[in-house]
């Protein structure tokens, strides 16, 4: 149980990447005040921690009601984070991490909740943190106790982006910008194996002879 819920909080921290993250928020709540600025860090969260939870539960029976086999989504899954690990690794803000010069200029145009967009969809709760618990739920589909330790560990890394928000000034004057690149780097590596060891393993169920 202890290794399933490390595993899982390695996907969750370095796809929701709390620190990461807080350069993004900094940007998007300039001239906030300081109590328009942590309503922000919370109705964020909050709303990023309530699709995530709602994925842990329709996740698996989604698979399953599309007819989406486990070691598909395995290694689509994989791909899809190994896209992710490249952008945090270049550093360079892409589609699956960020916003589209695109959606940013629909977002100037009608000037929505930033708290809503981009924080909570796609910077927090993004197709990476989708990708993985979806993942994690349906690789221990069947285990009620098991799926139960992954949305805790996922509430947990939540709660550390929340301070993450909270406490944004401080990391920014601490790490600066070079520093939050550097361990979002380092994050992107890990993040990478991960990938691939998913892609490996889907391909290995779905052709059981393949690497034998």
């Amino acid at each position: 149980m202890l290794e399933i819920a490390l595993t899982a909080f390695a996907n969750f921290f370095i796809t929701i990447d709390p620190v990461g993250v807080v350069p993004f928020f900094m940007t998007l709540t300039v001239g906030f005040s300081r109590a328009e600025r942590r309503a922000a860090a919370i109705k964020s969260v909050a709303i990023a921690g309530a699709i995530l939870l709602v994925f842990t539960v329709v996740g698996q029976p989604l698979l399953h009601y599309l007819g989406i086999a486990l070691p598909a989504f395995r290694i689509a899954g994989g791909a899809l984070l190994f896209l992710l690990a490249i952008d945090m690794v270049m550093a360079r803000e892409g589609g699956i991490r960020s916003t589209t010069p695109q959606e940013n200029e629909e977002a100037v145009q009608r000037r929505p909740d930033v708290a809503v967009f981009p924080l909570a969809i796609p910077l927090i709760a993004g197709p990476g943190a989708i990708a993985s618990t979806i993942l994690l739920q349906a690789q221990h589909a069947g285990d009620p106790a098991t799926q139960v330790v992954i949305a805790g560990v996922l509430v947990g890394v939540l709660v550390l982006t929340l301070l993450s928000f909270l406490a944004a000034a401080p990391i920014m004057a601490m790490l600066g910008l070079t520093g939050v690149h550097v361990l979002t780097r380092v994050l992107g590596i890990v993040l990478a194996a991960l990938a691939v060891n998913n892609i490996v393993e889907g391909l290995r169920t779905s052709f059981p002879g393949w690497g034998g």
